[in-house]
């Protein structure tokens, strides 16, 4: 994208994993020996990963398991990944960014688990923001945009007037089914229909009008 694009809005919704905080380096590890263990080619594996809940990963992976055993496998690769934080770092402009978000409604929506994004926001230097919608919020992952709509409502604002930060296409397909536009960030967002794609936080300005509106300067 090469001009400015300007969205207005009431609430951000902002993701956390690949749009906030660059945290593939531990994703790769942990999801390919989790593909190794199961005979799974790990390429594949990493193009369905991004943005689910694990579980979720894994039915689309190993239709045929039961659904209690992706759970429980799902609560061993949470542990593994809270306690490996090498490589976790801010995605570039995230520190400014959250900044200028001081006294506009916005919330966290993760399909990371509370633990999970208290210690990835926490390796990344970010303050976590006071609304946060966790993998213990909801009873759907993304793409399913439960997680989104429940944050507009805790928010106190309606859908149309909430912009989404996203990098993955589930979390892509989330924002645009609870109705709500959507700004792509990073290298996977432009292959899912993000209403505007960034290359990173670096490419985003925030500013409060003044009536309770946020106008967005993206590109």
């Amino acid at each position: 994208m090469t001009a400015t694009a300007v969205l207005t809005a009431r609430a951000l919704l902002l993701d956390m994993d690949g749009t906030l905080v660059n945290s593939d380096a531990v994703v790769e590890r942990v999801w390919r020996r989790w593909a190794d263990r199961h005979g799974l080619d790990g390429d594949e594996v990493m193009k369905v990963v991004h943005g689910r809940q694990g579980h979720a990963s894994m039915a689309l992976l190993l239709p045929d398991r039961p659904v209690e055993q992706n759970l429980a496998d799902n609560a061993r690769m949470l542990a593994e990944e809270t306690s490996d934080m090498d490589g976790v770092v801010p995605v570039p402009g995230a520190p400014e960014f959250l900044a200028s978000l001081w006294g506009v409604p916005h919330a966290l929506v993760t399909s990371a688990d509370v633990a999970l994004s208290t210690a990835r926001m926490a390796a990344a230097g970010l303050p976590l923001p006071d609304v946060r919608i966790t993998a213990e919020s909801v009873g759907a992952s993304k793409p399913d945009p439960e997680g989104f709509l429940k944050g507009a409502a805790e928010l106190g604002v309606t859908p149309a007037d909430c912009v989404v930060f996203e990098d993955s296409g589930a979390g892509i397909a989330a924002g645009r089914a609870a109705g709500m536009r959507v700004v792509g960030v990073g290298p996977r967002a432009g292959f899912h229909g993000p209403d505007v794609v960034v290359r990173d936080l670096t490419q985003v300005r925030v500013e409060a009008v003044g009536d309770g509106t946020v106008r967005l300067y993206v590109g």
